[in-house]
């Protein structure tokens, strides 16, 4: 492919892609199914991750409350990976921000419910082991 020989120029102004290749060479290489990158498919994945952000920022920008600010705000992207289809893949990438105070009040509950439910298992094992105990009688 012309264009991806193009890209192997470094400094070329008129670069096809913004991404560094370089690094998705590396994120590419990171996964042990991978042995070699053809530039082709580097190219490609290079071009196919900037479209790919380019519509999650035009979406979010688009259905989210930053359009009144002009601005892309992170709740705009993290209110898409949540409410749309499409990007719910991205939920747990792209949560939603929750201040420490609230966040420590759900540990609390949690922890608060944890040992509830491990208070009634144990009641429910001493039930069990003097059912047992009568039956052996």
């Amino acid at each position: 492919m012309a264009a991806a020989a193009r890209l192997s120029g470094g400094g070329c102004e008129n670069r096809l892609v913004s991404l560094p290749l370089s690094r998705i060479r590396v994120i590419m290489k990171s996964s042990p199914e991978v042995s070699s990158i053809n530039q082709d498919a580097l190219f490609l994945t290079a071009k196919a991750t900037e479209l790919f952000v380019q519509y999650l920022a035009t979406y979010s920008y688009k259905h989210g409350r930053g359009k009144e600010k002009r601005a892309l705000t992170y709740s705009d992207l993290s209110h898409t990976a949540e409410e749309s289809e499409t990007f719910q893949f991205l939920a747990d990438i792209l949560p939603k921000k929750i201040l420490a105070s609230k966040y420590l009040k759900m540990l609390e509950r949690e922890k608060r419910d944890g040992e509830v439910e491990e208070e009634e298992d144990d009641d429910d094992d001493q039930e069990e082991e003097s059912e047992e105990e009568d039956a052996e009688s």
